[in-house]
């Protein structure tokens, strides 16, 4: 798995070839990125939670098991639609060192900042019920970017892209 320059996961080659005639191409594309993603960021609240102050452990704790849920979820999809599931990487750099519980709240508000860009995708891509979800998901993101931030945007998922640079990405390390 290789990470474009706005922090979006991209699939390794033969990962997401699909074994029936289920679902399209760019829909199961998405879907792969959004568990990517979501892997990326099981890993991320596992370090937010070693460094978060004890005043947001729970909320911390509540992302990091949304996060897991969903990621489930998307495995589940990808399954159903013929294709393997995207395995997480073995480890992921971080965007910025996390040394201290104000880095930890920097780096969860990250997190939830480039997967609300990732279900933009998914919900451009899917249809259905997966549309619905994946609706879902990006307003849970969008909201707890808020929480975490203090900051809102007008369209989550959109202005994270147009504003992350080649420096803003970050990368699995295998």
């Amino acid at each position: 798995m290789t990470v474009r320059s706005g922090g979006t996961p991209t699939p390794s080659a033969g990962k997401t070839g699909r074994k029936g005639s289920g679902g399209n191409a760019a829909e199961l594309e998405a879907l792969q990125a959004a568990l990517a993603a979501e892997h990326a960021a099981v890993y991320g609240y596992g370090v937010v939670g070693g460094r978060i102050g004890h005043d947001r452990r729970v909320e911390a704790q509540e992302a990091y098991d949304g996060h897991r849920a969903r990621r489930d979820r998307l495995a589940r999809a990808v399954s159903d639609l013929g294709a393997t599931p995207r395995a997480a990487a073995a480890g992921y750099a971080l965007p910025f060192a996390v040394a201290d519980a104000a880095a930890a709240v920097r780096l969860a508000a990250e997190l939830e900042r480039r997967i609300a860009g990732v279900y933009s995708d998914l919900v451009r891509a899917a249809t259905g019920a997966r549309r619905g979800d994946a609706a879902e998901a990006l307003r849970e993101a969008a909201v707890r970017a808020v929480r975490w931030s203090g900051e809102s945007v007008a369209f989550p998922g959109l202005a994270e892209r147009a504003a992350a640079g080649p420096g803003a990405s970050a990368t699995p390390r295998e």
